[in-house]
C-alpha cells in the first residue's frame, strides 16, 4: 500500500503526539503498570475487513502484550449499534461509517473521533434486482429503499436523491439491518436497497444486483474510528499501538490482497471473489481528523438536522480527540 509523503508525515506526527502524552501521561512503574488492568475492547462488524484480518492474525495482542494489555472482540452487527455499545461503556474503541456518530452525538454518546480511513465511495451504493426496470435514481420516486437506518448509507441515499432531483420524502424508506435487507430484496419486498460492502459485493456477485449509483460524485464515504472519552484520555498509548498495527495490516493487506481475502472469506462467510471485489474497493490507512474531514463530517450533521433525522444541530469538532500533551510538548 502507498501513502503519499505529507500523508505518512502527518500520521507520524499525529502518532508522535499521542506516544508524548503516554509518556507524559504514565505513572511511577511505566506504561505496563498504567495499562496493566484495562483490556482493550473493540467493537467490530465482520464488514470490517482489516479489523478482521488483525483479530484472526493475532498482531494486535502481540503488539500489546509488551504493555500488558490483553484485547478483547465484540461484534456488533452495524455502526448503530456499535455506538450503542461504546456508549453503555461494552467496548472501548470502535469503528464505524460516517453517519453513526452523528446519531450517537446528537443523542448524547460520550466518545471522541481518534482517526479515520480514506474516503471510499465507491465502497457502498444504491441496488436494484438484475431485472429491475428502473435504470436511474431518479425513477426511485414513490419506491421503497431498504436501508439500515442512521448507518453511512442514508447519507448516500440522501445525497444521491438530491442529485437526482428528489427529495428524501419522495421514496418510502424502509429501515433494516444488512441480513433483513437482503432477505427482502431478494423476494421483492423492496425496491432497492442501499448498502455497502461487503454486502454490497456479495448481492452482486451472488445475484446480479445492479448498481444505480455508488458514491462517486456524492459522498466520501469515510470510516471513522471512535473512543469512549474516557479510554482516549486514559490509554492513549494503546490507541497508538493500535494504529500502527493498523497501518502494518493495511500495508500488507493491499500488497497481498489474494492471501489476504483468503483469510477473510471464512471469517465473514463470504466467497472469495466477493471478498476480493470488497477488499479493490476500500483504500486503508488511518490518519488523524483533519479540519477538511471535520468539514465533511459537519456536513452530513446539518443535513440531518435539516431534515429532522436528529433532534437538534451539534457540533463534530467538539468530538476530535486531540492529544493533550500537545501543547505541553511544544511548549518544552
Amino acid at each position: 500500500m502507498t501513502y503519499d509523503l505529507a500523508a505518512r508525515s502527518t500520521r507520524r506526527h499525529w502518532l508522535a503526539r499521542v506516544a508524548a502524552v503516554a509518556t507524559l501521561g504514565a505513572p511511577l512503574g511505566g506504561l505496563q503498570a498504567q495499562t496493566a488492568a484495562a483490556p482493550l475492547r473493540i467493537g467490530y462488524q465482520k464488514s470490517a475487513s482489516l479489523l478482521a484480518l488483525q483479530k484472526s492474525q493475532g498482531t494486535l495482542e502481540r503488539r500489546l502484550s509488551g504493555l500488558g494489555v490483553s484485547v478483547r472482540w465484540v461484534e456488533f452487527p452495524a455502526g448503530p449499534q456499535l455506538l450503542e455499545g461504546l456508549n453503555v461503556g461494552a467496548v472501548d474503541i470502535g469503528f464505524v461509517g460516517e453517519a453513526p456518530p452523528i446519531f450517537a452525538q446528537a443523542a448524547g454518546a460520550n466518545f471522541v473521533y481518534v482517526g479515520h480511513d480514506p474516503a471510499a465511495p465507491e465502497s457502498e451504493a444504491i441496488v436494484v434486482p438484475r431485472d429491475s426496470a428502473l435504470k436511474s435514481v431518479a425513477e426511485l420516486k414513490g419506491k421503497k429503499v431498504a436501508l439500515n437506518k442512521g448507518s453511512n448509507v442514508h447519507y448516500l441515499l440522501v445525497r444521491a436523491l438530491e442529485k437526482a432531483g428528489l427529495k428524501y420524502g419522495d421514496v418510502q424508506p424502509v429501515f433494516l439491518p444488512p441480513a433483513d435487507a437482503r432477505a427482502a430484496f431478494e423476494r421483492g419486498a423492496v425496491d432497492a436497497w442501499v448498502i455497502w460492502d461487503p454486502f454490497l459485493a456479495a448481492v452482486q456477485k451472488q445475484t446480479g444486483a445492479r448498481i444505480l449509483a455508488d458514491g462517486r460524485g456524492v459522498v466520501n464515504n469515510y470510516a471513522y474510528y471512535l473512543a469512549e472519552r474516557t479510554y482516549a484520555e486514559r490509554y492513549p498509548q494503546v490507541i497508538e499501538a493500535l494504529f500502527e498495527d493498523t497501518v502494518e495490516r493495511g500495508r500488507w493487506l493491499k500488497d497481498n490482497l489474494k492471501q489476504a481475502a483468503a483469510l477473510i472469506a471464512p471469517l465473514q462467510g463470504l466467497d472469495l471473489e466477493v471478498v476480493e471485489l470488497s477488499l479493490k474497493r476500500h483504500p486503508l490507512g488511518v490518519t488523524p481528523l483533519s479540519p477538511a474531514v471535520v468539514a465533511e463530517q459537519q456536513k452530513i450533521a446539518d443535513l440531518f438536522a435539516e431534515l429532522k433525522l436528529i433532534p437538534q444541530p451539534i457540533q463534530v469538532a467538539q468530538l476530535v480527540w486531540k492529544p493533550a500533551a500537545a501543547g505541553r510538548v511544544a511548549a518544552r
